[in-house]
């Protein structure tokens, strides 16, 4: 867990620390644990994912795939039985045992602290891939560690660090199924500079033309589904979507938890959440009542969202890259498969607003081992035309030459979490 996080266009809180500088000391500190797994502080959301996780989870993020739930209609698929949806298979805490259960002695001391402690943390990108599905009742291992650091110049303000964190995802015999990979940005910026940022955001009301448009665009969506999308039949410039999400409500956020769990702080009720505030104090604040919250609730406390510097609450940066996920598996059908999937968290999605979910055709080819394939830009737009959530995939397709999708490799052809996480450190080597 990170310290002195901010609540960024991806969510966190305000830890009231002064900030502190970047020094070449603590980047080398940083740097010297790259590659070395370790355990993550909190227990995984689903331990063996079923049926009915597969399908909270998509009911989390609006998808009503009946590939990932209805058990008699996934059974006429290729896949000749429900598969996760994709969102599942990764997540700060969604799934998976850990395969390392402690740092190995010699190295905690190495691994003990944020070498960074105090220097600002922006949840600012997400990175992933998926090399084979995960079926119902799969016991899951994860392995994670700290895969990139690299020195950058700030656009806002002198040093910044990217600090990229990986974890693979494997089923019972440690084979490759997924990976996840996070950026958090790492800066010196002031608070005070960050403060009245957003100020001239204001939320308004919904038309009741907006209300009816949006309405209607919901009633347009389906999921492709057992119609095939041949890759000879798509051309570079096709069009993905739209998908809409929104107006974001309390709500919204609030069936998000049900299927997402309550993320990497380990937040939880009553006597779990007095035991979690020992763990983690400094994650907690007083309330206007006095009592102890989290500093989470930024996402549902409208006056706490307003300390941080904030109009209102807002969403998690998750939220939309499940929405980029939606537009690709509604497009792509239940033939395909989703490959890879990059997204960066550029502005704030805030209670009231509306994100519209749209992607294109840039490239259509043959990738590793002859497998077609197509690449497609991804955008989530807010109702003021901005772009909050740009984003890309990677989609393998049938082929009426080819045949059927053949699944990817993982990274370097692994064949354990350990190789596949090594190959996943060179990737991000600089």
């Amino acid at each position: 867990m990170t310290t002195g996080v901010s609540a960024g266009a991806a969510g966190g809180g305000d830890t009231r620390q002064a900030p502190r500088s970047i020094t070449d000391g603590a980047v080398a500190r940083l740097r010297s644990r790259i590659g070395i797994p370790e355990p993550h502080p909190v227990r995984a959301h689903y331990g063996r994912p079923g049926a009915d996780a597969f399908r909270h989870v998509a009911a989390a993020y609006g998808d009503d795939n009946p590939l990932w739930c209805d058990e008699e209609y996934a059974a006429g698929t290729r896949w000749k039985g429900l598969v996760a949806p994709p969102p599942l298979v990764g997540g700060d805490t969604l799934v998976g045992e850990d395969e390392i259960v402690e740092v190995a002695p010699e190295l905690r001391d190495l691994m003990r602290g944020d070498p960074l402690r105090g220097v600002h943390a922006f949840y600012s990108a997400s990175s992933r891939e998926w090399w084979a599905p995960l079926r119902p009742d799969t016991r899951m291992w994860r392995r994670g560690a700290l895969v990139g650091v690299h020195d950058k110049v700030s656009e806002f303000a002198g040093r910044a660090v990217h600090e990229w964190s990986g974890q693979v995802f494997g089923d019972a015999d440690g084979r490759p199924l997924a990976g996840q990979y996070k950026l958090m940005i790492r800066t010196e910026r002031s608070k005070a500079r960050e403060r009245g940022k957003y100020a001239a955001v204001e939320p308004r009301p919904c038309t009741d033309d907006e209300i009816r448009d949006i309405e209607a665009a919901y009633a347009a969506e389906r999921p492709r589904g057992p119609r095939p999308r041949h890759w000879e039949d798509v051309q570079v410039g096709d069009e993905l979507g739209p998908l809409v999400k929104g107006p974001l409500t309390v709500t919204d956020v609030i069936c998000w938890h049900v299927g997402m769990g309550m993320g990497l702080y380990g937040v939880a009720a009553l006597r779990l959440g007095a035991r979690n505030r020992v763990r983690i104090p400094g994650f907690y604040h007083r309330d206007e009542l006095n009592v102890p919250d989290v500093m989470q609730r930024v996402h549902w406390d409208p006056g706490f969202a307003r300390r941080s510097g904030n109009p209102t609450t807002f969403d998690y940066g998750r939220m939309r890259e499940t929405w980029l996920i939606h537009l690709c598996t509604d497009w792509m059908g239940d033939d395909a498969w989703l490959w890879k999937l990059s997204c960066q968290f550029r502005a704030f999605n805030y209670i009231g607003d509306t994100q519209w979910i749209n992607g294109r055709v840039i490239r259509r080819y043959l990738a590793d081992g002859g497998r077609p394939a197509v690449d497609v830009e991804l955008t989530a737009t807010n109702q003021r035309g901005v772009v909050t959530t740009p984003g890309s995939a990677t989609i393998l397709l049938p082929s009426r030459e080819h045949g059927p999708v053949v699944l990817p490799d993982p990274p370097g052809g692994a064949s354990t979490l350990a190789q596949a996480l090594d190959a996943v450190v060179e990737r991000f080597a600089e």
